[in-house]
């Protein structure tokens, strides 16, 4: 299989993006770091990439609200190249402050606007910013890459992450199309998550989505800081692992860019 090409992309604020193109690199891809203005200058600049992924951070400080700026000039400027991207069988990756811009961009909805949208992020229930390890669940989910049932560790750091739809009936057309691809669990087994579990409030404990074809996903927690044994704060107390369970995330992503090149 040929090695997948990733770009990172970042702006003003972000500072994740090492991390995450240390992630994809690990996962055998070729990982380039580009910032938004250069593809800004040269739409085509994305072509040459099956994955693109929007790093997470404080894009323009969070000034409007969390990925806002970002995701307006995103939409308005380069809206037309995502979709070709994700037509042509490109994939998508929004992580922490990357899943907010995503969902201004109305990448997860396509054929709504702004104001009819059944989903959005908004401020911590907490009221405060969340930085904690907490156990996710993989959905009945459409994208190709996550294994429904598995669940695995790791970190969350935000402030408006906190996972809203517009009524109980917008959820459930979510479900049924499957784009409710990750939620909060607890480790030890089924029942409510409560907060610090669910470290934001989100409905139905939901901490990533995706648009309708399942290949471009959102997720609030950040698989790149857990991609080593020692990422986690009990390392020690989990037996030996050969790696931290977000780089299983990340190299079956890359696996099916490179099954579809």
């Amino acid at each position: 299989m040929a090695q997948p090409k990733a770009l990172v992309l970042r702006s003003t604020g972000t500072n994740c993006q090492e991390e995450t193109r240390r992630a994809l690199a690990l996962a055998g891809a070729q990982a380039d770091i580009l910032h938004t203005n250069r593809v800004l200058e040269d739409p085509g600049r994305l072509d040459p990439y099956s994955i693109l992924v929007f790093a997470g951070g404080f894009s323009f400080g969070d000034d409007l609200a969390a990925g806002r700026a970002w995701g307006a000039q995103l939409r308005h400027s380069l809206g037309n190249q995502l979709r070709t991207h994700l037509s042509r069988g490109g994939l998508v990756l929004g992580v922490c402050n990357g899943f907010q811009v995503l969902m201004e961009t109305g990448l997860f909805e396509p054929d709504k606007t702004p104001a009819t949208r059944d989903m959005t992020l908004y401020a911590n229930a907490s009221g405060h910013y969340e930085c904690r390890w907490v156990h996710l669940e993989v959905l009945d989910t459409v994208c190709p890459w996550l294994e429904s049932g598995e669940q695995w560790p790791v970190p969350v750091a935000h402030g408006e992450g906190r996972f809203v739809v517009r009524d109980a009936a917008a959820l459930e057309r979510l479900r049924a199309n499957r784009q409710l691809a990750l939620a909060y669990c607890l480790p030890e087994g089924d029942g409510e998550v409560p907060y610090p579990k669910n470290p934001n409030g989100s409905a139905a404990n939901i901490a990533g989505v995706t648009d309708p074809t399942g290949r471009a996903l959102g997720l609030m927690p950040h698989p790149e800081r857990n991609l080593d044994p020692w990422n986690h704060p009990l390392s020690t107390r989990l037996g030996k692992r050969a790696h931290g369970e977000g780089a299983d995330f990340y190299a079956r992503m890359v696996e099916v860019a490179a099954a579809e090149a």
